[in-house]
């Protein structure tokens, strides 16, 4: 699913137009974004959690010339699936099979 096809059924579950539709689907993602960004955590029960991981600097190897280079400490963010979204996941690939 890509964010059009989120617009689209929030708008034809809701009843409301495709545009206000877009500006709510922008102003949640826009406020995980920040929160993200500032450090903090997003839980969404039987969903699943994002939060940011750290990672520390390191040597490693440029590929091409095969040389050590050191690699800058990072920060990358992280989901974790919910217990519910993952048990529904295995029910609906079990009953694929």
């Amino acid at each position: 699913m890509v964010k059009s096809e989120l617009i689209e059924v929030l708008a034809d579950k809701t009843f409301i137009p495709s545009h206000k539709a877009g500006k709510i689907i922008d102003e949640i993602f826009g406020s995980m974004t920040d929160t993200l960004a500032a450090g903090g955590r997003i839980e969404i029960r039987g969903f699943g959690s994002f939060e940011i991981r750290c990672f520390d600097s390191y040597d490693g190897r440029n590929p091409k010339p095969g040389e050590l280079m050191a690699v800058k400490p990072k920060k990358s963010p992280f989901f974790n699936v919910g217990k519910d979204l993952r048990e529904r996941i295995m029910a609906y690939s079990s009953d694929a099979s």
